[in-house]
């Protein structure tokens, strides 16, 4: 039996693929089936193609297959564009007012179901995808009351005759592939139902910031960002807080960077084009040493690019953006419970070291949904850094000095109110005392006290997380959401009998040097697995010192994502090439 089965539904944007891929994956998870849902859509509202895939499993996926087990089609389009995804055999439910036909070399077993009609039956032409999903129910051998059940709860706020249609419909579907003898078409692995959660990125993002006392969330809507700000909109009115939504971004980030100098948490999330415009608002909050909370969910660029398709290609934008050298950190989760982690830590950072702490998502990890257990809901302490004591400041007798030089770099702050604390915060070069001096023994000082700060995050504990390294003989070096995707090449890799392992950086800035060399020193070949076209994260190990013979790159930047099957055939090219 197969690790996972996959199954998708494709059609036109705005005919309700995204909320019927949803519905699918969702009973699937409540029947206890690991899920990972993921879709292809046009940079439209309305019109052009669009799929959603639901993979289904007993243990956690975090990756696509390169193949699908059952394929839902609405249009023509949708069987030209993924009929080649369908092994021999293989069932492609289409609707027959189609007239539908496979493509040349298409093998799958075309099923024309009469969609069109049973609607028309049911009574409600909004139901068509139900008989989709009833049909594909009894494909895989599933309990049509379980579909039925979601569908009365989902839809009952729309009255009971809704609901009793889309139950109908579902029965429709259901009942015709039984005449058709196909129930049970696919065995699927066994259920291991426990508690889960079916969430995306974006979802988990915004709880941990919440987590972390966030309470002001400042941002432009962007793909695929804007979620994290939808969901904090509604969040905060059970735990206070506000969502201000600015005219654009240079907006958000001078309002983030001037909450949390007034001493609440604030944080933006956008994407690329609007990463873009922050970066000088990013280096005044370096400079004046503010604490900022920036997300930027990346996706294909530059400019416009293609806004709806996944890439890894603003990290050396993340890491060096803007002009100067102002101090940053990065760090990219590449899983639900790490974007929650992430989301939480990335503000004890900003407030520990006093400079802008840029999370670094994509496309995929905020919105693919995906199986989450075990959300670490607790056991997080919240740390504000170095904030002056009332009592010191009371027993001054002189100025207080913002930005006294200090042995570690990070200079206690005082939050405007405190009497006899200092309030003035520029981003021009100043001294000890916050006031501008051009001096050039004191732009070294001050330049040299703002870098040294972040020299104990280079063996930072959680920089980096590995997986089978004990005894590997190729390291893959990767970050972000193709975490998934390695891990999955990795035991496949071993089932060849190449001992392969994993290493994930999760702190990209400050680069976790001395660390990621220990993991890497026992490996014979290092492959740097990344989705931008100019191996970013190679180059900033190459600055880093973390570089030799033994480094090779794998770069994906067509927009898809990556696949567990191209990184074991880039690792079985090196094999084959240079004797691994």
């Amino acid at each position: 039996m197969p690790k996972s089965l996959a199954w998708m539904i494709g059609g036109d944007q705005g005919e309700g693929i995204d909320a019927t891929g949803d519905v699918f994956g969702r009973v699937l998870s409540r029947l206890g089936y690991c899920i990972y849902g993921y879709r292809h859509f046009s940079s439209r509202i309305k019109g052009g193609h669009t799929n959603f895939t639901v993979r289904i499993a007993a243990d956690r996926v975090l990756a696509p297959q390169a193949n699908v087990e059952v394929l839902v089609a609405l249009t023509q389009e949708t069987i030209d564009r993924n009929g080649h995804l369908l092994l021999s055999g293989a069932p492609l439910l289409a609707d027959s007012q189609l007239k539908p036909v496979l493509p040349d070399g298409c093998e799958a077993r075309l099923v024309e179901i009469p969609l069109t009609q049973f609607v028309r039956e049911v009574g409600a032409a909004v139901v068509r995808n139900m008989v989709a999903v009833g049909g594909s129910a009894a494909l895989f051998g599933l309990p049509l009351d379980a579909f039925e059940a979601y569908a009365r709860e989902k839809f009952e706020r729309k009255g009971e005759t809704v609901a009793l249609q889309n139950v109908e419909a579902l029965r429709r579907g259901h009942a015709f592939i039984e005449e058709l003898g196909l129930r049970g078409r696919f065995s699927l692995p066994a259920p291991r139902p426990r508690e889960r959660y079916l969430m995306t990125g974006n979802d988990s993002l915004a709880l941990g910031a919440l987590a972390a006392g966030c309470r002001i969330m400042a941002a432009y809507p962007i793909t695929p960002a804007t979620d994290i700000m939808e969901n904090l909109a509604g969040l905060f009115p059970r735990f206070g807080g506000a969502v201000c939504q600015m005219e654009d971004e240079l907006a958000a980030i001078t309002l983030v960077i001037g909450a949390n100098y007034a001493g609440a948490r604030a944080m933006t999330a956008t994407s690329g084009p609007g990463f873009s415009l922050m970066q000088e608002g990013i280096g005044l909050a370096s400079m004046a040493e503010i604490p900022a909370v920036v997300v930027d969910t990346q996706r294909v660029g530059p400019s416009t690019g293609m806004p709806t398709k996944n890439e890894q290609s603003d990290l050396l934008a993340a890491v060096f953006g803007g002009h100067g050298e102002g101090q940053r950190i990065v760090i990219a989760p590449g899983t639900a419970v790490q974007a929650f982690e992430d989301g939480f830590e990335a503000f004890n950072l900003a407030d520990r070291y006093q400079c802008p702490v840029i999370v670094l998502s994509d496309l995929a990890l905020a919105q693919w949904l995906q199986s989450v257990e075990n959300l670490p809901l607790g056991g997080h302490a919240i740390d504000r850094g170095a904030i002056v004591a009332q009592e010191e400041l009371d027993r001054l007798t002189g100025e207080f000095e913002r930005y006294r030089l200090t042995e570690d770099g990070i200079s206690p702050r005082a939050l405007p109110g405190m009497p006899k604390g200092q309030f003035l915060a520029t981003g021009v070069e100043h001294a000890s005392s916050g006031k501008v001096s051009e001096a050039p023994q004191n732009r070294i000082s001050q330049m040299e006290k703002r870098s040294r700060k972040l020299d104990p995050l280079r063996a930072r504990a959680g920089a980096i997380e590995t997986s089978r390294m004990d005894d590997a003989e190729v390291a893959i070096v990767c970050f972000g959401s193709i975490v998934g995707a390695v891990d999955e090449a990795v035991e496949l890799l071993r089932q060849e009998g190449v001992r392969a392992g994993r290493v994930q950086v999760r702190q990209l800035w400050p680069m976790p040097d001395i660390p990621l060399a220990t993991a890497l020193g026992g490996a014979a070949k290092v492959l740097v697995a990344e989705q931008n076209a100019t191996g970013e994260m190679r180059q900033l190990m190459r600055i880093a010192g973390l570089e030799d013979d033994r480094y090779r790159s794998l770069v994906h930047f067509d927009g898809t994502l990556l696949t567990p099957g191209r990184v074991v055939a880039a690792v079985q090219e090196l094999s084959v090439k240079e004797g691994v």
